[in-house]
């Protein structure tokens, strides 16, 4: 058969049951296996759609997300997607095409070194050289893909090797001796992780996106209540403890909860399960948690002591090591009321720094407020997909996350225009939920053109959009930092987000009354198909807590 044809019969074998891509003349070959094949192709209007597609549908569902591109620019549309999907460990195969081997290297038309161009952003490559290549490289792709810590690989098909007839033989095994992931965790490390647990009197749980990779909610949730551990999950961690449990202290990080932040900075033992400790989370290392020791459980073993320096560092996969971790515990038979100092300590900050705002006297809708009226209107049981910027850290802050691959957005690379592609692949993957979309009037501009590729598959999300008519967060830190200087911040009166969502096949409503939002919301969500929602907040509103950059994280504001 045709390579192309082997590609789809790749694909079937690894259980894919939709891919997003968009044509072009280096992937011909592989859209002409497409009109036989029998795999749901959803075909979106830009690239950097159907590769954020592809990241939300593997977030929505933790299978592995298949985008495809041709060469040249189609290629290098999706090298955001890609380094996206690198940053917040999102297992994508991207398919990309490329020109005929012969022009390799000549700048021929629509060629590109996709190669090189993405070596640094994804977890692994294939350069097909050799048209018999191709299902080995694919299986392994997918292989490599959704193992360890998941990731973006990418496999670039020169248009003439597609075309090629090969025998296809089904790969039965994938076998690289060269990657093979520590999934169990060294038992002796993980004793002596539960035995400084069971001395520790300040502990904290600090859990990250590996928990949700990892498949890991039901046993985090386990091992925080062997004992009274209290927990606080990362911006890509929430949904993997439940955000309405008595233990849970809320976000932690740059606009994590004060009681989040005080406790790492009081701890005196650090549980980190997937987490890398970045920047946004520990403020000014040199004075992150300085009287805390730490276990750091972690897949990628290149995560452990890069930032903070483990104590007892334990590789492998997050749901085995705490499952073992609960038994070592358990077995321990540790006195849970030396933690009593700790938690009367936690709740006079909880008393004292609930998060807050000042709500209108009229009824201008606050941008807090917004948030909690989705939430009140979904009863919490919505996949909420976000944006970039101060939309998405409010809806961090006050919708509670109660399950995991509830809560979808780009966290590492800070993606603007990542919400409604990603919610569009989203609700492809559960066709069954309620998948609403908070976007911002900046961010939602950078891909509003699948609005198309939603009315078009009749696709229903509910894009909220939190509009404020400016770059909000960049103007918050024009305000507070660069002296109320706002330059070039200000988006203007356009577009009539609701003429647009009608002009695109969708259903455009404006909402501006903080009495009736609630309600609005739920008629909203009750309408068919995709829905756009122009949800006019308050104009200048600061996104509180927060710590100042190069700060520490006990200093924080607002």
């Amino acid at each position: 058969m045709r390579a192309v044809d082997a590609v789809m019969e790749c694909l079937k074998a690894e259980g894919v049951d939709v891919v997003f891509g968009l044509p072009g003349g280096a992937n011909l070959p592989t859209y002409d296996a497409f009109y036989d094949a029998g795999i749901r192709h959803v075909l979106v209007r830009h690239e950097a759609g159907g590769g954020h597609a592809a990241e939300g549908y593997a977030k929505a569902t933790g299978k592995v997300g298949v985008a495809f591109a041709t060469s040249g620019p189609g290629a290098t549309n999706v090298v955001t997607p890609i380094a996206d999907a690198m940053m917040d460990s999102v297992p994508v195969v991207f398919f990309t095409g490329q020109v005929r081997t012969d022009l390799l290297g000549t700048d021929g038309f629509q060629e590109a070194d996709t190669i090189g161009i993405t070596m640094p952003i994804v977890k692994h490559s294939f350069m097909i050289q050799h048209p018999l290549e191709l299902p080995r490289a694919i299986h392994e792709a997918f292989h490599i893909a959704r193992t360890g810590r998941p990731g973006p690989v990418l496999i670039d098909i020169p248009v003439d090797l597609s075309r090629a007839d090969i025998p296809y033989e089904p790969a039965s095994d994938v076998s690289l001796p060269g990657y093979q992931p520590t999934i169990e965790g060294n038992q002796k490390q993980i004793r002596q992780a539960a035995k400084a647990l069971a001395a520790a009197k300040r502990p904290v749980i600090y859990a990250g996106g590996g928990v949700i990779n990892a498949n890991a909610a039901a046993q985090l949730t386990e091992f925080a209540t062997t004992d009274r551990f209290p927990v606080t999950c990362t911006l890509m961690g929430l949904g993997g403890f439940p955000g309405t449990h008595p233990q849970w202290l809320g976000m932690l990080g740059m606009h994590g909860t004060r009681t989040a932040n005080y406790a790492m900075d009081a701890a005196d033992l650090i549980v980190a399960v997937g987490a890398r400790f970045d920047d946004r989370i520990t403020g000014k290392l040199s004075e992150f948690a300085q009287h805390a020791k730490f276990i750091h459980i972690d897949v990628d073993p290149a995560e452990i002591s890069k930032n903070v320096a483990a104590h007892i560092p334990i590789v492998g996969d997050a749901r085995h090591i705490l499952e073992k971790l609960i038994v070592e515990y358990r077995a321990l038979e540790a006195d849970s009321s030396r933690l009593g100092d700790w938690w009367k300590q936690i709740d006079a900050w909880r008393a004292e720094y609930p998060l807050r705002y000042d709500d209108s006297s009229d009824s201008e809708i606050k941008p807090q407020y917004m948030v909690e009226a989705i939430y009140a209107a979904t009863g919490g049981d919505a996949v909420i997909v976000s944006d970039v910027g101060q939309h998405q850290m409010w809806t961090a802050q006050y919708y509670h996350f109660d399950n995991p691959r509830q809560w979808i957005n780009s966290g590492g690379l800070g993606t603007m225009g990542f919400g409604l592609p990603a919610a569009m692949g989203a609700q492809v993957g559960r066709p069954d939920a309620v998948v609403c979309a908070i976007s911002g009037d900046g961010s939602i501009q950078m891909n509003i053109q699948e609005l198309a590729t939603c009315a078009e598959n009749k696709i229903p999300v509910k894009v909220f959009i939190m509009n404020n008519g400016y770059l909000g967060m960049v103007r918050q830190w024009q305000e507070l930092f660069w002296d109320h200087r706002y330059s070039h911040v200000d988006m203007g009166e356009f577009p009539d987000f609701v003429k647009l969502a009608e002009a695109y096949g969708a259903t455009g409503l404006r909402f501006t009354d903080k009495n009736t939002l609630v309600d609005d919301i739920r008629a909203a969500i009750a309408t068919p198909g995709p829905v756009v929602v122009d949800v006019r907040v308050t104009r200048e509103e600061n996104t509180y807590p927060m710590i100042a950059p190069g700060a520490a994280a006990r200093d924080m504001v607002g």
